[in-house]
């Protein structure tokens, strides 16, 4: 089940704060770029890059972290990408109380799992 129209555009407006105090200058972002995304109960940020052999303008994104929301519990799974391409639960905290939480968590990477 997906978030509410009124919850989707808080954590919209919440993530996407957090996403342009991280995004790089102007005159960098053609070659990367930070974003997000919001697909059922769960927020993903990824980077956004050319593509190497790709036709000109072609871009592709690479994840950087995913949070789910599950209700029943009323918490964030934390998740990251490993080299396998698979999301993993974030082991030093696999669960956050809030959405703002999980950002911190993202912010801080602490054990560089996110931005490597």
């Amino acid at each position: 089940m997906a978030f509410s129209e009124f919850e989707t555009k808080r954590l919209e407006r919440v993530v996407g704060a957090f996403i342009e105090k991280r995004r790089p200058a102007p005159h960098i972002r053609p070659e990367l770029d930070l974003a997000f995304r919001i697909n059922g109960q769960s927020i993903e940020i990824f980077e956004i890059r050319p593509r190497w052999r790709g036709a000109p303008g072609e871009t592709m994104e690479h994840p950087v972290a995913k949070a789910t929301y599950v209700k029943t519990q009323e918490l964030w799974r934390v998740f990251w990408m490993r080299a396998d391409l698979k999301w993993h639960s974030y082991p030093p905290v696999p669960k956050v109380g809030s959405v703002e939480k999980f950002l911190a968590l993202v912010a801080e990477d602490k054990h560089a799992c996110f931005f490597g």
